[in-house]
């Protein structure tokens, strides 16, 4: 197709495009509601907890970390700090076990990556926790498929364009692969790049973002990619 002709560079996002993520996130604040039930109405907990997750971006940041920061202070709140610490124990434990949690491909990713990393240079462009997205890059094993890996606090066009910058890519040259419209296709598409939107079942509320009349493809899955690369 027209739009994905003479791209040279393939930048992928991780959470939610490469492998699951989100639905992780998605059960433990179902566990969460659970755990909160006696003190809270399972909205008015949901919308405190977007609250002071959009708060404490700037301090923590993206990732598992601050999520469960901000439980433990969503929880604190709620309950006029009478949460008792046995459930704040709970809040400590549902962290541990997302952070630990087995890293799952989505479909077609394994096969995908592996065929274009023979025909394109291929980057891989996530955001989030240092430490928790180096180690599901490593624990992927797709990590030797690119060509530079990039963990960045967030993906915004001056972001997108340092990235490009460091390795040398021509952004007419560069397309990005991303399941949020927020994060891997507004900002690329604002540097002059391209962009695919592979949709994931569930999208965070900090994530959303009224996607564009024009200017980028859509796909169902990643299994559809080279056949819209022409391969």
């Amino acid at each position: 197709m027209t739009h994905c002709n003479n791209i040279v560079t393939i930048g992928f996002d991780g959470d939610d495009t490469l492998w699951h993520n989100e639905s992780l996130f998605s059960l433990t604040q179902e566990r969460f509601r659970a755990l909160l039930s006696q003190s809270a109405d399972p909205a008015a907990l949901d919308r405190r907890l977007l609250e002071v997750e959009r708060a404490n971006l700037g301090v923590y940041g993206y990732g598992i970390k601050g999520f469960v920061l901000s439980l433990i202070e969503t929880a604190i709140t709620v309950t006029d700090g009478r949460v008792p610490a046995r459930d704040l124990q709970a809040l400590i434990e549902f962290g541990k076990a997302m952070l630990q949690h087995p890293v799952e491909l989505l479909d077609g990713v394994a096969e995908v990556v592996e065929a274009l990393s023979g025909r394109f240079r291929l980057l891989l462009i996530t955001k989030g926790d240092l430490f928790d997205q180096e180690s599901k890059i490593a624990r992927s094993g797709l990590a030797e498929r690119f060509h530079g890996v990039e963990i960045v606090s967030e993906k915004d066009p001056a972001t997108y364009r340092r990235v490009l910058e460091r390795h040398g890519v021509d952004p007419a040259g560069f397309l990005m692969v991303g399941n949020s419209v927020r994060s891997d296709i507004l900002p690329v598409l604002e540097i002059g790049a391209r962009a695919v939107h592979i949709p994931y079942h569930i999208t965070w509320a900090h994530e959303l973002a009224e996607a564009p009349a024009d200017g980028y493809l859509g796909i169902g899955t990643m299994r559809d990619l080279p056949r819209l690369l022409g391969l």
